[in-house]
């Protein structure tokens, strides 16, 4: 049952509580779901959405750390508002149509800050707050998320997601304070910054409701600072969570909003990053002319850009992430033509992973398992077998859902090749590391 409850597997958690004679019908009173519910659930429907996780939790009398939901209640109301059951449960697509209306509405000018609360908008902080600030308080959020940035960037959302939540409450009561208005207005892009990282580090342990929520907040606090480069970055990141579900034509509707945000600021860079993950999007689409288009107009972008005036935000795609996101397009379309476009991904990837630094691990375990699974796709399969082990060392030291389900494209490729015993062996380390 921990195990279970430590991988949110609430199926398995109903179907230990029935094969203990527990109804059905107990189960729904005391979580407060109807038995229909319960019945979807057993039949292997999952739950996802934080408030419902802590019904269940509370509901059955299990304490929320044994399912990862360890901060209280009234942070959890401040920092995600939690939506009703109806809401909680409802269908992906829906969501996803909602959030992507929402961000055009922002990205094209709409007044939404301000408005009535949606599925994603987090209710405000209740504790004091400082009459007055200035700068430095300002600087102290941003000097908060570049260091809480900098542990998921090394090490995974689930080193620090909590911290950035607990920041992120005490932060928003500076909304309350008064302040000149340019401080007011910094106070906004930092706060931008903040549920940002709020968002990346809650989709990188899979958290999606409040990713969703945080990035939809961090949209409108970026568009009130007149910050088209923070507009793109939030669509950007929320593209990226779209990808990473495998749905590449919301990613792709978000990565064009934040075309147009990207263009506005000026910035080069900005530019590219949004044309590389057009490229992937378009690879997932299996678009291999437009995959080109993309490439080459990100190269030019690159090409002119100017790192020094960059905005903090972009300044990370570097040489290294450019070779990286050709790979990751070229690993896209090799699902469909793996003759053709495994090894230019191969080859991309070898760039990017050479000139990696060891303590990107979460990068490292992307980087190498893209590279392996490619290896293994162009028939190179001692080449894949040795990366692939690598990949493995390094997502052993990372606390992000995100690397187990990066680990599966290389897994179905070993899989391929289990006539040979090492490969037969690395694809049950694999499936082994996927399932704890």
């Amino acid at each position: 049952m921990r195990d279970a409850l430590a991988r949110r597997d609430v199926s398995e958690v109903y179907r230990q509580l029935r094969r203990h004679g527990v109804s059905q019908r107990q189960i729904a009173a005391s979580t407060g779901q109807s038995q229909s519910e319960v019945s979807e659930i057993l039949k292997g429907r999952q739950v996802m959405a934080y408030d419902v996780l802590a019904r269940i939790a509370d509901g059955l009398g299990i304490p929320r750390g044994y399912m990862g939901l360890a901060y209280d209640g009234a942070t959890a109301m401040r920092v995600a508002k939690a939506t009703n059951a109806l809401e909680a449960e409802e269908d992906e697509s829906v969501k996803r149509r909602k959030f992507l209306s929402h961000a055009a509405a922002v990205t094209m000018g709409a007044s939404v800050f301000g408005t009535e609360d949606s599925a994603w908008s987090p209710a405000s902080a209740s504790t004091p707050a400082p009459a007055r600030i200035g700068m430095t308080d300002v600087q102290q959020i941003q000097a908060a998320t570049k260091a809480l940035r900098d542990l998921d960037y090394r090490y995974g959302g689930g080193t620090c997601r909590d911290a950035v939540v607990a920041q992120l409450s005490w932060a928003q009561q500076l909304l309350d304070s008064t302040s000149s208005d340019p401080v007011r207005k910094q106070l906004f892009v930092a706060l931008a910054d903040m549920h940002s990282l709020a968002g990346w580090t809650s989709f990188d342990v899979g958290l999606l409701d409040p990713a969703r929520s945080h990035f939809g907040r961090a949209l409108e606090f970026a568009k009130r600072a007149d910050d088209d480069s923070l507009v793109a970055s939030v669509l950007y990141r929320m593209g990226r969570v779209y990808l990473h579900y495998q749905e590449p034509n919301e990613a792709l509707k978000l990565f064009q909003l934040g075309q147009i945000a990207a263009q506005e600021s000026g910035s080069s860079l900005t530019v590219a990053v949004l044309c590389a993950n057009e490229a992937w999007a378009y690879g997932m689409l299996n678009k291999p002319d437009q995959v080109q288009k993309m490439v080459g107009r990100t190269k030019d972008e690159f090409a002119r850009a100017n790192v020094d005036d960059a905005p903090d935000w972009v300044r990370f795609f570097t040489e290294n992430d450019l070779h990286g996101m050709i790979g990751s397009a070229h690993d896209a379309l090799a699902v469909f033509d793996p003759k053709k476009h495994a090894s230019i991904a191969v080859a991309e990837t070898i760039k990017c992973n050479e000139a990696y630094g060891a303590d990107m691990q979460r990068t490292h375990v992307f980087g190498l398992s893209l590279q392996a699974t490619n290896h293994f796709r162009a028939g190179d399969v001692q080449e894949g077998l040795k990366v692939g082990r690598r990949a493995l060392q390094f997502g052993e030291r990372v606390k992000s859902a995100r690397v187990a389900d990066r680990l599966k494209p290389l897994e179905l490729e070993a899989g391929k090749h289990r006539a040979n015993s090492d490969s037969r062996d690395l694809f049950e380390e694999v499936r082994r590391f996927r399932q704890t």
